[in-house]
């Protein structure tokens, strides 16, 4: 598969889990919270959809042949630095590695708080990013 074919397998990843997490918006934080299938779906698509968008990041360093991010959020300075993301969008993003290691790691601690403000309102920062890329390639 080339990186080509990888950027748009990210791209079309990141719409699924997109679309899915939409699902889960019309619930409130502690419908959500109560609910061990709902709470768990949301957590799992939002990790999906994080590491998803990351892993799209990597996709456009390795394809235009930048210099290799050492660690996760790196990607996202790389492609700002290079002039193919705002700023703005940079620190989005990098925040949103910051969520993802959360997730994926304090579990038994998640602010729901933090996750219900994700579902509702950062994924229009996902979706930016994503788009940002569909129109370069």
């Amino acid at each position: 598969m080339t990186n080509f074919n990888i950027i748009e397998n990210k791209i079309s990843s990141v719409q699924k889990y997109l679309d899915i997490l939409e699902k889960y918006k019309k619930y409130s934080k502690k419908e959500i919270q109560n609910d061990v299938d709902i709470k768990g779906a949301v957590e799992r698509y939002l990790y999906l959809a994080t590491q998803a968008t990351i892993e799209l990041a990597g996709a456009v360093v390795s394809f235009k042949n930048l210099r290799k991010p050492s660690t996760l959020r790196e990607s996202f300075q790389i492609l700002n630095e290079k002039d193919i993301i705002k700023i703005e969008l940079m620190e989005k993003m990098t925040s949103m590695v910051g969520f993802r290691n959360t997730i994926a790691h304090d579990y038994e601690d998640l602010d729901y708080g933090i996750v219900y403000d994700v579902l509702q309102n950062k994924l229009k920062d996902i979706k930016e990013f994503q788009e940002t890329i569909k129109n370069i390639f």
